[in-house]
This record gives structure tokens, sequence and C-alpha cells, in this order.
């Protein structure tokens, strides 16, 4: 049985996470212009890697909304990092809440909405 609303879901969460990616790449790109990076080639290292994540991300949410199981696989690999970052982030003094709240929230939301998905997708019809 498909679940459309379910896969929407999941993959507005999946594409809004690789959107906020994004954003913080470009943040990073244009600090690197501005001169504020301590080392250049780790900076180029950071935002190719954080383009990376979020076009996985966006391929995810375009896999997911199509109902492919590769998708949520891997948005829920990228939702368990994220709530693993977010609690991490309580480690770290004084605690930013924002960051935390705004990387956990989503990736709790996302690995729900995944599940939710990917158990609705695999319900089948009594016969």
């Amino acid at each position: 049985m498909r679940s459309p609303g379910l896969a929407l879901a999941a993959a507005a969460v999946l594409a809004a996470e690789g959107a906020a990616l994004l954003v913080f790449a470009l943040i990073e790109l244009l600090g690197l212009g501005a001169g504020d990076a301590a080392s250049l080639p780790t900076a180029l290292a950071l935002i190719v890697l954080t383009l990376i994540g979020a076009g996985a991300l966006i391929a995810f949410a375009i896999g997911t909304r199509s109902g492919h199981s590769w998708a949520r696989s891997g948005g829920i690999v990228f939702q368990v990092l994220g709530v693993a970052l977010a609690l991490a982030s309580l480690t770290i003094q004084p605690v930013v809440w924002g960051f935390t709240v705004g990387v956990g929230i989503p990736a709790v939301l996302g690995f729900v909405l995944l599940i939710a998905t990917t158990r609705a997708e695999n319900e089948r019809p009594a016969e």
C-alpha cells in the first residue's frame, strides 16, 4: 500500500535539510572569500563535503517521493547522523541550543516519517 502523504512529508524534510546544507555551504564559501579560513585546504574540503551531503539529501528526497527504498534507507542514515550530531552538541559548553534543536528535531521527525513511509510501503493487503 503506497502512502503518498507520508512519502511527501518525508521527502519535504529531506529536501529542507538538503537546502539547509546548501545555505551552510554558501555561508562557508562567502567566509572563504572574505579570508576567514585558517586553512584553505580544510575549508575547501568542508565546502565540498557539505555540497556532497546536500546533493545526497536532495537525491534521497526525490527518491523517497518516488517510492524508492534506497532513498529511504539513505535518508534514515542521514537522520541517525543528525540525531547523533545533535546529542554530541550537548557536550559543548555552553550548549548552543539553537543548533541542537535545529538539527535534532528535523532529524527525529525525518527518521519517524521515513520509518512510517517504509512500513506503509511494505504493508500488503490480506489475501
